[in-house]
């Protein structure tokens, strides 16, 4: 089956795509920057920088931290964060939701010239 991803170029520096919205989310399931990250199979530093590019080309900080302590530290995201997440999931099943038929014409069209030619009588 054929997929379609969704980027959106804020300025000519600045993304946002799926794998910043999963951060996101991952984030504000877990809490944390760094298990959202390690979620994701990367680095905290790796995360933060992320993090940080999404507030610098948004404008908007996305999440708010707090260091650790006796009780540990923690993240929430902003409610621009949150924001973003909805604004982002909204484009992309309007997106998906247009292209579909289009996709399932072109994934037929791909099945049918790799299927192999019938055989001779």
């Amino acid at each position: 089956m054929l997929t379609l991803s969704l980027r959106i170029d804020i300025d000519p520096t600045g993304r946002i795509g799926p794998g910043k919205i999963d951060l996101l989310e991952k984030i504000a399931e877990s809490g944390s920057i760094s298990a959202g990250g390690r979620a994701m199979g990367m680095s905290y530093r790796r995360a933060w920088e992320l993090v940080d590019e999404l507030g610098r080309i948004c404008g908007h900080a996305v999440v708010v931290s707090q260091s650790g302590g006796k009780h540990g530290g923690g993240a929430t995201l902003t409610p621009f964060g949150a924001a973003l997440i909805a604004h982002y999931r909204a484009i992309e099943r309007a997106t998906f939701a247009a292209a579909r038929p289009y996709l399932l014409s072109l994934e037929a069209e791909i099945a049918h010239d790799a299927a192999p030619p019938p055989a001779p009588d």
